[in-house]
């Protein structure tokens, strides 16, 4: 088998994708780190503008693979920029006090005024489910099950791929970041909640069919594409083991594990020119 045919090219895209996770982390702690609480919201603006740069640069290509990778860098960063830091903002600006358990900070507090936006995120939700261009198999699935029938007028020759796929990383991550907040909070579940044991178990089993999907894919741009939402629900599982203390979760302290978190870096940029180099399929599945 080739690096250029399935289950690799699966395979590929799942590491890449999954590289993505530690990496946004560490990077946002290292901002706040190093810039301090006086320039971080500037490093945040004009990261979230790389990400919007992006997506502008996109315009002007037309490969696929091209798009989809600006597409997923563009989301990190405009979720990390735009996103995680103005809760960060506001948190800081209202005082709202993180969450302590036992002497030790379990939830910061930018992270408590998340679920906040869940009314925002539902009608973001419903928008998508009602718009025939929307491509999600979720929400396809969803309308095959309700016999719902939405016509739609996407032309795939016009399609822009990264702002697709800057949508689906940011809506992804904004979905199982509520649903976590949600099952951490003890005033509703909590972290030891059988609720949340089936949050942990369900995205085990969720992630474990979507990657067996992934791995039939042979083009690595819509493998990508299958992978944000393969990672990100695996990563649902990863995020409440080390809530559980299974492990240390090193980039949250990429100070600390800065060898480790090099690595993980250096294994990135491997992967990514691996994966850039690697002969494309004209079929895509």
């Amino acid at each position: 088998m080739k690096l250029n045919e399935k289950p690799f090219i699966g395979i590929l895209a799942f590491v890449i994708v999954l590289f993505t996770m530690p990496i946004g982390h560490a990077f946002m702690i290292l901002m706040q780190i190093i810039l301090g609480e006086t320039y971080q919201y500037v490093g945040a603006m004009l990261v979230g503008l790389l990400g919007f740069a992006a997506l502008l640069i996109s315009l002007k290509k037309e490969d696929e693979t091209t798009r989809t990778f600006l597409g997923l860098f563009a989301g990190i960063f405009m979720w990390t920029g735009f996103v995680e830091f103005a809760f960060v903002y506001f948190a800081n600006h209202l005082a709202i006090a993180p969450l302590i358990e036992n002497g030790e900070v379990v939830t910061k507090p930018e992270y408590l005024m998340l679920p906040s936006s869940i009314g925002l995120y539902l009608s973001v939700v419903g928008y998508f489910f009602l718009n025939g261009q929307t491509r999600c198999s979720f929400f396809r699935w969803l309308r095959r099950r309700f016999k719902m029938k939405i016509p739609s007028v996407a032309d795939a020759k016009t399609k822009n791929y990264a702002i697709i796929t800057s949508m689906e990383t940011i809506f992804v991550l904004w979905t199982f970041y509520i649903l976590l907040m949600i099952a951490y909070d003890k005033s509703i579940f909590g972290d030891r909640h059988p609720f949340t044991y089936f949050v942990f178990i369900g995205s085990l089993i969720w992630s474990l069919y979507l990657f067996i999907r992934l791995i039939k894919y042979a083009k690595i741009a819509p493998a990508i594409r299958y992978a944000i939402p393969t990672v990100i629900i695996f990563w649902n599982a990863v995020e409440i083991l080390g809530r559980w203390d299974f492990f240390k979760e090193i980039w949250v302290e990429p100070t600390h594990y800065a060898l480790e978190m090099g690595l993980i870096l250096l294994a990135f940029i491997g992967v990514i020119i691996l994966t850039l180099m690697t002969p494309k399929q004209k079929n895509i599945e």
